[in-house]
């Protein structure tokens, strides 16, 4: 099929005449891209019509000579017409597959809302792949400029399409990604995040993203904060910082949220912009003292994921706000944010029956207690409540939570030595308990039942070079009779004094 009769079919063009006459030279092409515009803004609602007039779309492009298709009519003036000539007319494309807006207050809708968005968009990135192709194979200076007021848009829409949500399907995701790729193909850039940082295009991606990032909008375009997400993750430093005050506010939109996984969403970009941000620049107009009040409120959740992303972010956090005391000054004696939170989830987790919370709880406290260093001693009164408390509970089939609170116990006892000699003989108890419990414990696999001996061996040597000693003697009164001969040859090792650090 020639231009001409591609032209008449999609009704675009004069208007054909009885009489036979010579070929008429094509109109310019902003002025047919224009009559395209109207035609597929007329289509959007009727399905059976846009997808015709998207296919036509799609062979137009294919069919036609790129330098009719790409070249500027006219001298002055004449590129920046052509770019929004195509802007708009790819915009027209897209709103094709436009997601309905969800009602007032947030409510999902269901799968059937977006009955038909999946076969229009799987046509719609079809068409743009091959818009894409013709115009990398393009070699006017021209060219250049026009990818790059046309890549906005078709990355956002690609984005939004190739997500595993409830309005796509395996077939339009693969057609979105296809899109995607030949987005990257024609411009010569690496990845999404060379695409983002290489030249114009996030700044025309956040004019895309900009209305749908208001609170009314997140909560009535389900895709906007997934737009979001990605964008912000594929930005790092240094060009995050400039981009603050427009990418900060609905990320702590997101964090705020009453869903959990809309929550969790907020809380990753939070902590993107932790890691990404200098220190300088989150300290500015007190950005981080903001991002810590967001932050330290979730601890008071009850979902274990909302709270292992803040924990981890949290700890990126205070080395911002804070350097915590690594020495025994008067300083170490005021308490700080650290101390905040590690006395928040000392007492969560003495009270905390959950498995999941409590497995996460325990996995953040290793770090905690590294990072407050001689400052734990402030808080060793509730640590040692915890430690005995969760040596006594298995956590069946990886004793995950007893592994990382006897990690959390070697590291107290490196840092704040002095103040665990007054603590030898409860601890020295539940440790012998734990081997004890964990020799005979059938269900167990042998490779866990080993880690955690050797675990609890470690925290006996630190405890006896802690006491001076006391260690060996208490163990000397250790009845044979109600221990295995494996624990008695495990105890029997312990006949060297461990040097503590003392950090």
């Amino acid at each position: 099929m020639d231009i001409s009769s591609l032209l008449q079919d999609l009704q675009l063009g004069p208007a054909p005449s009885d009489t036979p006459r010579p070929p008429r030279p094509l109109p310019p092409i902003t002025e047919l891209l224009s009559q395209l515009r109207e035609k597929l803004i007329g289509s959007a609602e009727q399905h059976s019509e846009s997808c015709t007039v998207i296919g036509g779309v799609e062979r137009l492009f294919h069919v036609a000579d790129p330098d009719w298709l790409f070249s500027p009519v006219g001298e002055e003036g004449g590129e920046a017409e052509l770019r929004a000539a195509y802007r708009s007319v790819i915009c027209a494309l897209i709103g094709c597959a436009d997601l309905p807006l969800c009602e007032e207050g947030g409510g999902l809708l269901s799968s059937a809302a977006y009955q038909g968005v999946p076969l229009r968009a799987t046509a719609i990135s079809s068409a743009l792949t091959v818009l894409l192709g013709a115009l990398g194979r393009y070699c006017g200076w021209e060219g250049e400029g026009l990818l790059l007021a046309v890549a906005p848009p078709i990355c956002v829409f690609a984005v939004t399409h190739f997500q595993d949500e409830l309005w796509t399907t395996p077939s339009s995701r693969a057609a979105a990604r296809r899109l995607q790729e030949a987005l990257l193909r024609a411009g010569c850039w690496r990845d999404s995040a060379h695409l983002l940082t290489g030249g114009d295009v996030l700044g025309g991606v956040l004019d895309v993203l900009r209305p749908q990032l208001s609170r009314d909008a997140m909560e009535r375009r389900p895709a906007a904060k997934l737009l979001l997400t990605w964008t912000l993750l594929q930005v790092k430093q240094p060009f995050l910082s400039p981009l603050l005050p427009q990418l900060l506010p609905p990320s702590l939109l997101l964090n705020d949220h009453y869903r959990p996984e809309n929550c969790m969403l907020g809380v990753q970009c939070l902590h993107h912009i932790v890691l990404n941000t200098p220190a300088a620049d989150l300290l500015h107009f007190n950005r981080a003292e903001l991002l810590y009040q967001a932050l330290f409120k979730h601890l008071y959740s009850t979902e274990a994921a909302v709270i292992q992303l803040v924990l981890s972010c949290l700890l990126d956090l205070l080395l911002v706000l804070e350097k915590p005391p690594s020495s025994p000054s008067p300083s170490c004696r005021r308490s700080c944010r650290h101390d905040n939170v590690l006395r928040l989830v000392l007492t969560h987790m003495e009270a905390e029956h959950q498995v999941a919370l409590r497995r996460v709880y325990a996995g953040a406290l290793p770090h905690y207690v590294e990072r407050m260093g001689v400052a734990v001693c402030r808080h060793m009164r509730r640590l040692e409540r915890v430690v005995l408390g969760y040596l006594e509970v298995r956590d069946p089939p990886d004793e995950t939570s007893r592994l990382n609170v006897l990690e959390a116990l070697e590291r107290a006892s490196r840092a704040a030595w002095p103040r665990i000699r007054t603590r030898v003989d409860s601890l020295l108890h539940s440790l012998l308990r734990l081997l004890v419990d964990v020799s005979s414990d059938s269900q167990l696999e042998e490779s866990t039942r080993q880690r955690v001996t050797n675990q609890t061996l470690l925290c006996m040597q630190l405890l006896d070079a802690c006491s001076h000693g006391d260690i060996q003697r208490l163990l000397q009164d250790v009845d044979s009779s109600c221990c295995s001969s494996q624990v008695l040859g495990c105890l029997a090792t312990i006949t060297v004094r461990t040097e503590v650090k003392q950090a």
